[in-house]
């Protein structure tokens, strides 16, 4: 699953991490990254490390990118970040966080990659959110991004709101070199946002070739949870055919 949360507040402005953990578990998914994760960040989220919050609430591992890093509001209190998480059933081996381009005025954006074992199979999850209002700038974090995964030895996913529809150059930078899970076994149009009346599709689940998409979804379980619907998407990965997530 991808899933841009809004820090946890709902279309209605009220803030809800159960709510945002319950569209979670009802996708049922083994690995999810999740973007707009604030970490004791402000008031707007009550100061609450919502990463751990979730881990916990969910029963999984997590890691936490930190984007924006701000000093805390107060003397002796935990940092104060902004940026992406990645939350999994299966332990997490290693994992890192890499600042993207930023042009000036831009915010700063992240790769957060985490590597994990699928019943033995391994797989590395990456997990970014591009900028949202620059092309240039979203194609120069796209190619960083194609450098830092380079030539893998062994599967991935990307997940991520990527701030630009499929026609896009920076989208089909991406998908020369990945499958993109909606166009593999997607049905419609795949629209994601605005969560309550979406018209374009801006969350993606992009694998390597060696990943085989059996279904993809958006879920509209609870479209108020966010301003983003979250995407799904069911895969095999190389080997036995019990290796699915």
């Amino acid at each position: 699953m991808t899933f841009n949360i809004h820090h946890g507040q709902g279309t209605d402005g009220k803030l809800d991490l159960e709510r945002i953990a319950r569209v979670i578990e009802g996708a049922d998914s083994q690995v999810v990254g999740l973007q707009e994760v604030d970490r004791h960040w402000s008031q707007r989220s009550d100061f609450v490390d919502q990463a751990s919050w979730l881990a916990r609430r969910l029963r999984m591992h997590v890691v936490y990118g930190a984007n924006l890093d701000r000093d805390p509001a107060r003397p002796g209190e935990p940092r104060r970040q902004y940026g992406t998480a990645i939350l999994t059933e299966s332990p997490i081996l290693d994992w890192d966080n890499t600042l993207l381009p930023r042009f000036d005025g831009g915010e700063q954006r992240g790769l957060l990659r985490a590597r994990i074992r699928v019943r033995g199979v391994p797989l590395t999850v990456y997990n970014t959110h591009l900028q949202h209002n620059n092309a240039a700038e979203r194609l120069a974090q796209v190619t960083a991004i194609e450098e830092l995964i380079g030539n893998p030895e062994h599967s991935f996913v990307l997940l991520g709101d990527l701030n630009a529809t499929p026609e896009s150059a920076e989208i089909r930078a991406l998908t020369d070199e990945m499958a993109d899970s909606w166009v593999e076994r997607g049905v419609g149009a795949g629209h994601t946002y605005n969560s309550e009346n979406p018209t374009a599709r801006i969350d993606y689940v992009l694998t390597s070739s060696s990943v085989v998409t059996r279904t993809a979804a958006v879920v509209t379980a609870d479209p108020g949870a966010s301003d983003h619907l979250p995407v799904t998407a069911e895969v095999r990965l190389p080997g036995s055919h019990r290796n699915d997530l």
